[in-house]
C-alpha cells in the first residue's frame, strides 16, 4: 500500500511528540512493504522542495518561506501557491493510496482539495485541540487557565489579541470572532469529509465529540512505544535519596514551576532531576532556576537515548501538566521501565495512570497536594514497591501498527 503521512513540521527542523510518532510509524510500516512517504513544510531555512530518504521512508520537506506565528494562522486561509504545486508534484509522483494527515497547522487547507481532486481517502490523527483551538492546547493567552473551547468566540478572539500583544483592543473582538467562527467552520468540513479520525485517548475523543467531530468516524487508537529489552527494578532502601526526575518541554503549561515548589523547603531524603530544552523559554527556565534548591538538578536537553538511561535511574517521574495533555508517551516509556508516575489528574493523563495503582493522581497546579504525594513516597518504601508491582506493560508500537493496517485497511 502507498501511504503519505502530510504534516506541518518535520525532524531535524523540530522534535516534538508530533514529530517523533509519524516518523516511527512511517519506518514500521515501510519495514512490513508499503511504499511510506513523508510531506511537511520546513520552518528552517531552504529551497523550493528537496526529498530526501530515511531508510525506505521517501521524505519531502517544502520551503516557502519563513514561518512565523502570524503566518502559520493564516496560512489555514491562504493559497501559498508555491507549496500547493509541491504537494501536488508528490501526489502525482507517489501516487499515494491513503494520505494519513498528522497535522495541518500552518499548512493551507486548499492542500485537501488536491486530495480530492484525485479521489484519495484520508484518516485524521487528532494529536491536539487545533482543530477547535488556535491555540492547540486549551489555554488562555490572557489569564493563562484551561479553556473549555469556544464561547460564542469571545474567549477566542481574546485569545488571540493577547498572543499578538493587543489585550487591550476590544474593538477588534467582533471580527476576529467570525474569523475563528469561520476557521473552525472551515476545518470542521475536513472531518466530515476524512474516512476516520484516530484520537490516542478517550478523553480527546469526548472532548471532539463535545465540539461536533462526527461521531460515526471517530476511534481511539493509543500510541505504541518501543519497548526497552530491560525493565528497570530500582528498589528504595530508606537511605539512599529517592529519585523523581521531570522529563519533557519547560515550558508554563507543563507545570514544571509546580514540581519545584512543591521540592522547595520539602521535608526527606530525596532528589529532582529536571530534563528539558533549556532554549526554547529561557525566560521561564530562568524562573525555575532562581533561588537554586541543592536537590534540584538540571540536565538540560537528552537524546531519547539519554531519556531512556535517565528513566532507568529513577524511581518516580513526575507529570504536572496545567493542559490536557492528549496522550503522554513519557508515561508509557516510565512504564516500560517499570517506574511509577505522578501525574496531574486531568487530561489523559488521568485515564493513564491508576490512582493507587501503578502510580498517584495530583489536583493539577496544586503545590501543597503536589508536596504531599512526593512525601509519600519517600516515607512510606512500601507504598513504592505497591505501586511498581502495579504496572502494565504499555501497548508496543508494532501492535499500534498492528492497529493502524486494520484502520487502513490493509
Amino acid at each position: 500500500m502507498r501511504i503519505l503521512h502530510l504534516l506541518h513540521q518535520y525532524l531535524p527542523d523540530y522534535v516534538g511528540g508530533t514529530e517523533l510518532y509519524t516518523q516511527a510509524i512511517a519506518q514500521g510500516l515501510a519495514k512490513r512493504g508499503h511504499q511510506v512517504g513523508i510531506f511537511y513544510r520546513r520552518s528552517a531555512q531552504g529551497v523550493g522542495v528537496s526529498a530526501r530518504t530515511e531508510g525506505a521512508v521517501r521524505v519531502w520537506a517544502a520551503w516557502d518561506g519563513v514561518v512565523t506565528p502570524q503566518r502559520r494562522f493564516w496560512a489555514t486561509f491562504r493559497r501559498e501557491s508555491s507549496l500547493n504545486s509541491a504537494f501536488e508534484r508528490v501526489l502525482d509522483e507517489m501516487r499515494p493510496d491513503l494520505i494519513h494527515l498528522q497535522h495541518l497547522m500552518g499548512l493551507p487547507v486548499r492542500l485537501l482539495s488536491a486530495i480530492r481532486q484525485r479521489d484519495i481517502p484520508f484518516v485524521v490523527t487528532l494529536h491536539d485541540y487545533w482543530w477547535v483551538c488556535a491555540n492547540a492546547q486549551l489555554l488562555t493567552n490572557y489569564s493563562h487557565e484551561i479553556c473549555e473551547g469556544p464561547q460564542v468566540y469571545i474567549n477566542c478572539a481574546r485569545c488571540a489579541l493577547a498572543r499578538a500583544g493587543h489585550s487591550q483592543i476590544w474593538l477588534l473582538w467582533p471580527p476576529l470572532m467570525i474569523l475563528l467562527a469561520g476557521r473552525n467552520l472551515l476545518l470542521r468540513r475536513i472531518l466530515y469529509k476524512a474516512e476516520l479520525l484516530i484520537v490516542p485517548s478517550n478523553f480527546v475523543r469526548d472532548w471532539y465529540l463535545l465540539h461536533g467531530a462526527p461521531a460515526n468516524r471517530i476511534t481511539v487508537l493509543p500510541h505504541g512505544i518501543e519497548l526497552p529489552v530491560k525493565r528497570s527494578r530500582r528498589e528504595v532502601s530508606g537511605v539512599q535519596p529517592v529519585q523523581f526526575a521531570y522529563i519533557g518541554g519547560l515550558s508554563w503549561q507543563k507545570g514544571v514551576h509546580v514540581v519545584v515548589e512543591a521540592f522547595r523547603g520539602m521535608q526527606g531524603n530525596a532528589e529532582l532531576w529536571i530534563a528539558g530544552d533549556e532554549v526554547a523559554n529561557p525566560g521561564y527556565v530562568r524562573q525555575l532556576q532562581a533561588d537554586p534548591v541543592p536537590n534540584i538538578h538540571f540536565l538540560g536537553r537528552l537524546t531519547h537515548a539519554q531519556v531512556w538511561d535517565k528513566l532507568a535511574q529513577v524511581d518516580v517521574l513526575l507529570v504536572p501538566s496545567l493542559w490536557y495533555e492528549t496522550f503522554s508517551l513519557i508515561v508509557r516509556e516510565a512504564f516500560a521501565l517499570g517506574v511509577p508516575v505522578i501525574a496531574a489528574a486531568h487530561g489523559a493523563l488521568a485515564e493513564a495512570v491508576t490512582d493507587g495503582v501503578d502510580g498517584l493522581l495530583v489536583p493539577p497546579g496544586d503545590v501543597l497536594a503536589w508536596r504531599t504525594a512526593i512525601q509519600r513516597i519517600i516515607r512510606k518504601p512500601g507504598l513504592l514497591t505497591h505501586l511498581k508491582n502495579g504496572i502494565t506493560i504499555p501497548l508496543s508500537m508494532e501492535r499500534h501498527i498492528d492497529n493502524l493496517e486494520k484502520v487502513y485497511n490493509c
